[in-house]
């Protein structure tokens, strides 16, 4: 391998958002620093199942009325 071309790998100290931590090994900072996380497992969305909002606004009614003629049901 190349001689100084590979980022430092060091122990950080990850805070979550319900401020419980852990630390792990990232090339992310400097030996011992502290990265606080703003979004996280425990509190997105996307995870937890949470409040999800519909952003359909009309656009699927929109399409039906716009194709409803090619619907027709055959006898």
């Amino acid at each position: 391998m190349k001689k100084k071309i590979h980022p430092n790998y060091h122990k950080i100290k990850v805070v979550m958002t319900d401020g419980s931590s852990f630390e792990t090994k990232s090339t992310w900072g400097k030996e011992g620093d502290t990265l606080k996380l703003d979004i996280d497992p425990i509190s997105h969305s996307a995870w937890t199942g949470g409040s999800q909002k519909i952003l359909d606004k009309g656009r699927v009614s929109k399409y039906n009325k716009k194709f409803s003629n090619l619907r027709k049901v055959k006898n």
